[in-house]
């Protein structure tokens, strides 16, 4: 079974924020945004100042040098973050969803016919989300674990296997859902800001001079003077805004008010106030004899406890990862990029609550993998970036289309906001496109490879629906010669399920081929998959007679919702149709593909790899939760 797009209307952002998140109050979405939205953004103090620092030349650290680095990185969050996602991406809500998915929905709704590059972004964001996931929890529980080499520096060789054991318990205990581990995320990382910020606060005092990195002249000053170094710089900068996309990505779970007061509030002044802070103890105690300023900034009796803390913010920074791939690979199988997967809910009463156990046993994996072959955050963080910024460059994109399309923008504002974006965007993803070599390559991998499944199943798709049209019989030609010439009536309900509006089911006419009788009542069920990410109840249903024994019914679900049909037929109650699961049966249609004998050599692995997917894609039974003793399937096989 498949889906097809419709419109939805868009609601207003406040509106959407009361229906999502009903009586919850505004301290305590904060907090949790704290935790969920922030997480990864907050560990990136761990490395992003330390690896600025580390590609300079020499050992010396002028005062000039320390003030231009933490410039950059000030002007980086000043711009990037707080200006551009807080300000205006976060406005780009999908009836208060938001992700790289959502916006390509959102700026599709706005052409009668949309065109291709708009979902081909939409996939290259979504692609590139999953290379960003493979590293984060690798960088964030490794950088954190490499503090224990200060405590002990015995403990070297343990820092790989202990970060292994790490990561294979976040990955295992997925299954039980965020739920009830959720709501100590919130003050555990409220407790890691505030540290941050308290311990780089004592060092400003110590050296307020540091200060002076707020006016950008010093930023813009040693990128004129260390040319030659400056690509890589921008590179190891770019670190420090690692994690922005959250605020989008997790925009439907909080709404965006709590989103933006966390950020303003307690995030990025205590972000802020780290930095600095390093900058201001590498000053004091001289560049050669610091190793890691985020952690050796700690007196010797506060680190132990510190680097417990890093660690568990890193946990919690890979968690929200983790459960924003499974997000997105929830809306990516409702919008037909990928096939259906099993998707269990973790929660019955918080929504996005899911557990997808297939994404989870492959991110592990990649996980592990990342974290032995690169051995240490420093070799990994070459890998890092190239992801997110070209998630960033994807994001702004499609922006400027909700701006100009859905906003109303003049043509001129448009221009200037994407040539000044252009600039800091396509700045950060050049820079990063230089550690290509040096493992970038990684996550441009994963991310041409997920491209890759995503064209051939939609590809796959339309080529299976083009061709099933034209072997299926239209539907009103077959209504119209049943009625004038009846089979045998029998008593009850037949579904039959279909994802074209317009042919007669294969299940309905190999059913009239080998049984030769018909129910009476037999309904055309089609079900359609909305662009906005959730359809009012009253919505869901449409329902049509052709005439007393045949019924089309389209029920239409949001890209966020679970497809439950049975509940959405309860609600055709509403509309007059006496619906009884108990003497209902659903006819669905099992294909077996096989390969046609003439195709080219991008076709033939292309149809192979279709196959492949449509083979290991979860039963329709599960998906759709139809009750398994009530579906009857029919095999057919297709050449493709």
């Amino acid at each position: 079974m498949t889906h097809a797009e419709t419109a939805g209307a868009p609601a207003g952002d406040v509106a959407t924020e009361q229906a999502s998140h009903g009586k919850s109050s505004l301290p305590l979405l904060t907090l949790g945004a704290i935790g969920v939205v922030y997480g990864d953004i907050g560990t990136s103090p761990i490395y992003a100042f330390r690896e600025a620092m580390a590609v300079r030349p020499g050992v010396a650290a002028t005062e000039t040098e320390v003030l231009g680095l933490l410039s950059l990185i000030v002007w980086a969050l000043a711009l990037t973050v707080a200006f551009k996602y807080v300000f205006f991406v976060t406005r780009a809500d999908n009836n208060g969803e938001g992700g790289t998915l959502s916006l390509m929905a959102l700026a599709r709704k706005t052409f009668d016919k949309p065109p291709v590059w708009i979902t081909a972004l939409g996939v290259a964001g979504a692609a590139m989300f999953y290379g960003d996931a493979m590293i984060t929890p690798a960088i964030s529980v490794l950088s954190a674990v490499e503090g224990l080499e200060l405590v002990a520096p015995n403990m070297s060789r343990w820092v790989v296997p202990i970060t292994l054991v790490i990561i294979l318990g976040v990955f295992f205990v997925q299954r039980f859902g965020t739920g009830k581990v959720g709501v100590v995320f919130g003050p555990i990382t409220a407790v890691w800001f505030l540290v941050m910020g308290s311990i780089g606060l004592y060092h400003i005092v110590q050296n307020p001079f540091v200060l002076w990195a707020l006016n950008p002249y010093h930023g813009i000053e040693f990128l004129a003077t260390h040319a030659n170094i400056a690509f890589v710089v921008m590179g190891a900068v770019f670190l420090a805004v690692t994690g922005a996309e959250a605020l989008y990505v997790d925009l439907g779970h909080f709404g965006r008010k709590p989103i933006v007061l966390a950020w303003f509030g307690l995030v990025f002044p205590c972000l802020l106030l780290n930095y600095f802070g390093q900058g201001a103890f590498v000053l004091n105690v001289g560049p050669e004899n610091v190793v890691s300023p985020f952690f050796e900034m700690h007196p010797d009796w506060a680190l132990g406890p510190f680097v417990a803390l890093a660690t568990m913010a890193t946990i919690i920074a890979s968690q929200a990862v983790i459960s924003g791939v499974f997000s997105l690979t929830q809306q990516a199988i409702a919008l037909n990029l990928l096939p259906r997967m099993i998707v269990q809910h973790t929660s019955q009463d918080q929504r996005g609550q899911i557990y997808m156990p297939q994404i989870n046993t492959i991110i592990m994996i990649m996980v592990l993998i990342m974290v032995v072959s690169f051995g240490s955050s420093t070799a990994i963080s070459s890998a890092y970036g190239i992801a997110v910024s070209g998630i960033m460059v994807v994001t702004l994109a499609l922006l400027l289309v909700v701006m100009r399309r859905n906003w109303k923008w003049p043509l001129g504002g448009v221009i200037a906001f994407g040539l000044l974006y252009l600039v800091i965007d396509g700045g950060f993803f050049a820079v990063n496109s230089a550690k290509i070599v040096q493992g970038g390559w990684v996550p441009v991998a994963v991310a041409l490879f997920v491209s890759l499944l995503m064209v051939s199943w939609m590809t796959g798709r339309n080529r299976l629906a083009e061709k099933t049209r034209r072997d299926e019989v239209p539907l009103e030609f077959l209504v119209e010669n049943l009625a004038k010439k009846k089979p045998t009536v029998v008593p009850g309900t037949a579904i039959f399920l279909t994802s074209d509006v317009e042919g007669a089911p294969t299940a309905l006419l190999h059913s009239l081929k080998h049984y030769k009788v018909l129910h009476e009542q037999n309904v055309i069920l089609t079900v359609r998959t909305s662009t906005s990410p959730r359809v009012p109840d009253d919505e869901k249903v449409t329902i049509d007679a052709y005439n007393n024994l045949f019924f089309r019914v389209v029920v239409t679900f949001g890209f966020m919702e679970e497809p439950n049909i049975p509940k959405a037929l309860a609600l055709a109650r509403k509309l007059g149709w006496k619906f009884d699961i108990m003497s209902t049966s659903f006819f669905l249609s099992r294909r077996s593909l096989k390969l046609g004998q003439k195709s080219g050599p991008i076709r033939f692995w292309q149809d192979r790899l279709f196959i492949r997917l449509a083979r290991n894609a979860s039963d329709a039974t599960e998906y759709f939760h139809i009750p398994t003793g009530r579906v009857v399937e029919i095999g057919t096989q297709l050449i493709i």
